[in-house]
């Protein structure tokens, strides 16, 4: 217990003679420091406060602003015309100050009035600026007037650095779309899923709610948008996520992978030394805010960055009806999980970050550490894979007081939760691409109880130094862990570097406390293995499969004048029919973070346009310009209802926020009812990369990303995550249940899909139509 009396600051015993005051100097000077490290940033947090609030302006511009209205008046002239002799009339002080003293006070109250109106008229301008989406649906070499002074506008606007949420008050809320717009829109995604009979009932059931139920919903919708700053996204977050009371492991969770063949060193303390700096210098860029805002590629209009808020020190805490995410400003510590045994890692000490020497030396010290694990501590972890409600009741009955409590604290309060996997993955052995699938399955739900994964991301350092991590996904989405762990892995490889040995460079100071270990006083009555056995289930029904394709990437697509992401969509179309047979409701997210506190939208990818070129393409092959032609429609087609669902014009939140109106009115909408029951059996997503300047692929080429992937939404259905690596790759992950039948990630999706496009049949013949 070492560690714990070196926390502490002073001893004292009572004697005889009076009280023994005994003080620990190494203790209080830890305290100081600590002290000043978090005053400094509070000063940061109010001076980026005092930056972003003033912004597209700058602080000083004020000082500009009050020399130009008192050089004006120095030349006997009044620009306030008039205001600022009524100003000095109200002074509270006019008593007490000379004429010329009020005067000068008036003068710079009024400079500052005047200087706040300008900020404001500029932050409205820029706003009505981030508000014109019409340059998206511009095709390219035909860009309209409007749009050519609009780029100009928002370049003048936005030309000053700005910090990571400078933009955060002028993006614009999220529009609530037309009731008859959303409807039509529906409609005509369904109508390549339903037969005529079908369709009919549907378009009737459409009809209805239209002139009926749907506008009374609408109003209370619209009274929303106004209120609040998105009228989808806190809905969304409590409803999709937080209530849900199935397991997340798998369902909601998601998992990042390493380089694919790269592993930078095979030292599993080093990487892990490396890895925890490279993300804890990422929170000290998003504490500063010195993360330059995410923009849209190519463009400067910025996204929300409101999702990097929780990235770090959060957990999501389970409730018997909902769970609730926590978050703290600041966490000194790290979570560490070794051969079932918990420890409190601290990062900082006497207000410095330790190097990446100093942490692989601290997590070599837990490998080292032969202590078994307590009774019940093993396999604790299984409590956050499994049911909710059980959870809930568990932590309340023995986690609410005492050592329980206190090392429960220690893991939700770390900044983040690390795994030292004793397994190795990777691309490894005699079949390294098959071992890519244990390695997706690893990542995803482990052993279902060595992660986390109530964390808002956990870190796992396998064995042989390979990486990964398991977010989850209440608190953000996809892009923004895939921004955190580029950087994490474009630091630690190019930035922090290794030594020869493979060990993190930098020394050790000899002094450093052992990492604490975490104790339990855990019952033999909490009964962690039922919910083991949930989620062991759920685990062992899991089929992944981590696909490389090489044949050909991003850059032999845009020679045929395609969207790569509208040429992966249809393909994935094409192989989900060549499988079943038939078509299905298909799910791609998209982004709406071009406004405020945005988060998804559902592009529909399963289009009229896509389901006739898939046809034609299958009766007649030999028509060839017939399919060139429905080939560019359906690509087109894709690539419109993507930006329209960028653009605040999807469907799928709108009536889920219809939805919720209705629950909390107390009214049922068979129309509502029947869209939100349907099951979305293809659901897909593009990992986007997004900072390629971090990664020199021409001299580093081995330094490729995989990506990541996710489990299948529905019991029948898979779940597809693609990453366009460079020109010449795509990296497909593909998840399905063992329990159907119908579906096996390893054959049915990423087969065809080599099928189709590499064996002679589908990418030649575009390929020579197109070019």
């Amino acid at each position: 217990m070492a560690e714990a009396h070196q926390a502490v600051a002073f001893q004292f015993t009572i004697t005889p003679e009076g009280i023994d005051l005994q003080l620990s100097y190494q203790a209080l000077n830890q305290i100081y420091l600590s002290g000043v490290r978090s005053w400094k940033k509070r000063v940061s947090r109010v001076r980026n406060s005092l930056i972003k609030g003033v912004y597209p302006a700058s602080p000083s511009s004020w000082l500009f602003v009050a020399i130009g209205i008192l050089a004006t008046m120095y030349m006997q002239s009044d620009p306030s015309m008039g205001l600022i002799t009524k100003i000095q009339q109200h002074l509270p002080l006019h008593m007490s100050l000379s004429t010329q003293g009020q005067t000068m006070v008036s003068a710079l109250v009024f400079s500052t009035l005047l200087w706040l109106s300008l900020i404001l008229a500029l932050r409205f301008c820029l706003k009505l600026l981030l508000s014109y989406h019409q340059w998206m649906f511009e095709k390219h070499g035909r860009i309209s007037n409007t749009t050519k002074v609009w780029v100009p506008l928002v370049r003048l606007l936005s030309s000053r650095k700005p910090l990571l949420y400078s933009y955060q008050s002028s993006l614009p809320h999220l529009p609530v779309p037309a009731i008859q717009d959303t409807v039509s829109r529906y409609l005509e995604s369904v109508r390549p899923l339903l037969t005529d009979l079908e369709f009919k009932r549907m378009t009737d059931l459409a009809n209805e709610f239209e002139s009926n139920l749907g506008n009374r919903l609408q109003r209370y919708l619209k009274l929303k948008a106004l209120w609040a700053t998105n009228y989808v996204s806190d809905w969304w977050e409590e409803y999709v996520y937080l209530r849900s009371r199935g397991p997340i492991m798998v369902n909601s969770n998601y998992y990042g992978m390493d380089f694919l063949y790269v592993t930078p060193t095979s030292v599993q303390a080093a990487r892990a030394g490396n890895t925890i700096t490279a993300l804890l210098l990422y929170r000290r860029k998003v504490n500063r805010e010195e993360l330059k805002p995410s923009r849209v590629p190519g463009t400067v209009i910025p996204l929300c960055a409101a999702q990097c808020e929780r990235m770090f020190n959060t957990t999501r805490t389970p409730g018997v009806e909902t769970d609730v995410l926590q978050h703290w400003l600041d966490s000194e510590f790290v979570a560490v999980y070794h051969r079932g045994r918990y420890f409190r890692l601290w990062v900082y000490r006497a207000g410095r970050l330790l190097s990446p020497r100093e942490i692989e030396y601290q997590i070599q010290r837990i490998l080292d550490d032969p202590s078994p694990a307590l009774p019940g501590e093993e396999k604790l972890g299984a409590l956050t894979a499994g049911d909710r409600i059980p959870w809930a009741q568990m932590r309340k009955q023995y986690f609410s007081s005492g050592v329980n409590k206190r090392s429960l604290d220690a893991i939700e309060r770390a900044a983040f939760f690390v795994t030292l996997d004793d397994e190795e993955q990777g691309m490894r052995g005699d079949d390294p691409e098959g071992n890519l699938d244990s390695y997706a399955k690893s990542l995803l739900h482990g052993k279902c109880y060595d992660r986390w994964f109530d964390k808002s991301f956990s870190v796992v350092i396998y064995k042989n130094g390979k990486s990964g991590l398991n977010a989850e996904h209440s608190w953000a989405d996809a892009p923004t862990v895939a921004h955190l762990w580029e950087y994490t892995l474009a630091t630690d490889a190019f930035q922090l570097g290794y030594t020869e040995d493979g060990h993190c460079k930098g020394e050790v100071e000899p002094s450093l406390p052992q990492p604490q270990r975490l104790v339990w006083n855990i019952p033999a009555e909490a009964q962690v293995s039922s919910s083991l056995a949930v989620a062991q289930a759920l685990a062992d029904d899991v089929d992944c499969h981590v696909f490389p394709f090489r044949e050909f990437g991003k850059g032999r697509i845009k020679k045929c004048r395609i969207s790569p992401d509208a040429f992966i969509q249809i393909s994935l179309q094409l192989a989900y029919y060549r499988d079943r047979s038939g078509f299905c409701l298909t799910y791609e997210a998209s982004m709406t973070r071009l406004f405020r506190e945005g988060r998804t939208e559902t592009v529909r990818s399963c289009s009229n346009e896509s389901c006739a070129f898939i046809k034609a393409l299958e009766k007649h092959l030999s028509a060839c310009s017939k399919c060139r032609r429905l080939f560019q429609l359906a690509s087109e087609k894709h690539q419109n209802l993507y930006r329209m669902a960028m653009t605040g014009a999807g469907i799928d939140r709108h009536l889920f926020c219809l939805y919720v109106v209705s629950k909390y009115l107390g009214v049922e909408s068979p129309f509502l009812k029947e869209v939100l029951s349907e099951p979305w059996r293809l659901s897909t997503s593009q990992t986007p990369v997004q900072q390629m300047n971090l990664f020199d692929l021409k001299n580093h080429p081995d330094f490729i990303s995989l990506g990541g992937g996710f489990g299948p939404v529905a019991d029948d259905g898979y779940g597809v995550s693609y990453i366009i690596v460079g020109e010449d790759m795509v990296n497909f992950h593909v998840s399905s249940k063992y329990s159907c039948s119908q579906t096996v990630s390893n054959v049915s999706v990423s087969w065809i899909f080599a099928l189709s496009f590499c064996k002679g049949f589908f990418f030649p013949v575009l390929l020579g139509l197109l070019l």
